[in-house]
């Protein structure tokens, strides 16, 4: 598929088959994709979780919806998805590798940064899996774990402290679904969005 389609055709998808597994081998391309992102320094500072397994993504689901979620149309769509990847950032990753001498640092005060890079690649990583996810083929939504929740996550998962989760993504082969209501709102057109020199007159 040609990267504007893939970009034109990539939206939140909310529901799956559940009776199609995602193959491992595109299982593994998807993360492959992940790790082509840049990253400040060549940090890498991402983790991610794979959940593949009825067991674990049911264990993910429990640890993760709020008090009175479970049986709302998103759920039970979103938890009939085969694959949930959850994208982690580590920022001692990032700390310690402006320590190092060719950067400069003699520290590692977070001060230094004017934004948290390490949530930053995390992201551009999960962007890479997201549109890959529509080169295979496939559907994905990007979503948060509620704060209160996290404590539950990290525990059902073991998950070490230096790893924070950014969000998590289902993938799987799409079912019908019901487009966002948050779509009437319209995309921004170009105009609107981009500035040339001085803060003024869109691109």
């Amino acid at each position: 598929m040609e990267y504007g389609e893939v970009v034109r055709r990539r939206r939140m998808v909310r529901n799956y088959d559940p009776d199609r597994p995602v193959p491992a081998e595109v299982v593994r391309r998807l993360l492959g994709y992940a790790v082509h992102a840049p990253s400040a320094g060549f940090s890498q500072g991402w983790g991610f979780l794979v959940l593949d397994a009825p067991g674990d993504r049911e264990a993910f689901w429990a640890a993760t919806t709020p008090d009175g979620m479970g049986e709302s149309n998103w759920s039970r769509g979103m938890r009939r998805a085969p694959l949930i990847v959850v994208p982690h950032s580590n920022r001692e990753v990032y700390l310690d590798r402006y320590a190092e001498p060719d950067k400069g640092w003699s520290d590692r005060r977070e001060s230094r940064w004017p934004v948290p890079y390490w949530h930053i690649d995390a992201g551009f990583a999960s962007l890479l899996m997201l549109l890959g996810a529509v080169d295979e083929g496939l559907g994905a939504c990007f979503f948060g774990i509620p704060p209160e929740r996290i404590p539950a996550y990290r525990e059902a998962f073991d998950v070490p402290e230096d790893f924070t989760p950014i969000g998590a993504m289902t993938i799987g082969y799409r079912a019908e679904d019901r487009l966002s209501p948050s779509l009437r709102r319209g995309r921004r057109e170009t105009p609107e969005v981009t500035h040339r020199g001085r803060w003024g007159a869109g691109y």
